[in-house]
This record gives C-alpha cells, sequence and structure tokens, in this order.
C-alpha cells in the first residue's frame, strides 16, 4: 500500500480530535459543530475537494429528507400533538380489562414511533404520559407494563428511514430503495412487536406476579 501519506495523518488526527470533542468536550462545543470543524479541516488541507463533497448526492439526499421528518416530528411534539394523542387513547379505554388495556397501550406507544425522528424524543414526550395512564388502571401490572414499553423502544429503531439515529445510514447507503425500507419496516416491526407480546408479556407475567 506504500508510505503513509501526510493526508493520511491528518486525517488520523481530524478523528481523534473529533472522538475527543465528542467524548469529554460536548459541554464546550456541540456535537454537530465539530463535524462541522472537522469537515472544514479536512477542506482546507485538501485531504477531500469540494467537488467530492457535492457529488456525493445520496448524502445530501438524506440530509434534506431526514432533516425536514425531524423538524416535523419535533413540530408536532412541541404543539402537544402527541401528547394528546396519547392521552385520548388513554382515556378511550376506561372501564376495559387490565390486560387488554395493557396490550393496547404498547401498540399505541410503539406505533406512535411513525411521528418520531428520535427515540430519546419518543421517551421523553410519550412515555411519562403512558406511564401515568396505565397506573391509573385498577389492577394492571404495572412493573411489566413499564418493562414493555422500555423493551419496544428497542424494537421500534426499524420501522421508518428516520426512527433512529443509524436508521438515516442504513437508508442513505441505497441498498434498500425507499418503498422496501418502509414495508420491510412496517412488516418487521409488527413481527417484533408480537414476539414482544406474545413471548415477552407472558414471560415477564411468570416472573413477576
Amino acid at each position: 500500500m506504500g508510505q503513509v501519506t501526510w493526508q493520511e495523518v491528518t486525517m488520523a488526527a481530524l478523528v481523534i480530535l473529533a472522538l475527543a470533542l465528542w467524548i469529554s468536550g460536548s459541554s464546550l462545543v456541540d456535537t454537530t459543530t465539530v463535524t462541522l470543524i472537522v469537515i472544514s479541516m479536512m477542506l482546507i488541507t485538501g485531504i477531500v475537494g469540494w467537488e467530492d463533497i457535492l457529488n456525493n448526492r445520496q448524502a445530501w439526499n438524506v440530509l434534506i429528507w431526514v432533516a425536514t421528518l425531524i423538524t416535523l416530528a419535533d413540530g408536532l411534539n412541541k404543539v402537544g400533538f402527541v401528547t394528546w394523542l396519547a392521552q385520548g387513547a388513554a382515556a378511550l379505554l376506561a372501564g376495559k380489562p387490565p390486560m387488554v388495556v395493557m396490550v393496547i397501550l404498547v401498540v399505541i406507544f410503539y406505533f406512535v414511533h411513525y411521528m418520531f425522528a428520535s427515540v430519546t424524543a419518543h421517551t421523553t414526550a410519550v412515555l411519562p404520559v403512558m406511564l401515568a395512564a396505565g397506573m391509573a388502571v385498577p389492577g394492571l401490572p404495572v412493573r411489566v407494563f413499564a418493562l414493555l414499553l422500555v423493551y419496544s423502544l428497542g424494537l421500534m429503531g426499524v420501522i421508518t428511514p428516520y426512527a433512529s439515529g443509524p436508521a438515516p445510514v442504513y437508508f442513505g447507503s441505497g441498498y434498500i430503495p425507499r418503498k422496501d425500507y418502509w414495508s420491510l419496516g412496517a412488516v418487521f416491526g409488527l413481527i417484533f412487536l408480537v414476539a414482544l407480546l406474545a413471548v415477552g408479556a407472558p414471560y415477564l407475567m411468570a416472573i413477576y406476579p
């Protein structure tokens, strides 16, 4: 492969700088700013050219597309739509058997993620509402309910191209077409949810009677 070039040494130094700032400098420098600084240094040092950045059409496509969806999801959360939806759904379940309420609330919590571009934002906005709704139902196993909600957070990242942080990267690779990504996300998301409720719920009920 030949000798190590100065561009490779510079690139390695920039990677180390970015990692150091992401790990220990987050209180001083925003993570997005760190990325912009490193990219700027790569341009200044000639490691990459501006044409290289412009020619990466897939990256620009993902940036514009996902940024729009993240903004829309954040807007729905800020205006209180998601909280209103969750509270309304919980109110409609009044008087139903506790186990039925638990299953329906988990399903609602899971599919509401279509409105979010971040698992963290989903957890912050919806999890407290769902827990409060479940705790208000007499006889509902709160510990099992809480665990099912938390476990579902680890499964819902597959349902959309913006469902979690890594999702846009996978989608941006172009390996899976957009239509297939949405349809496969829905299919596998449903499989995971059914497995959680059909296997996970009885198991949790057995160990936390």
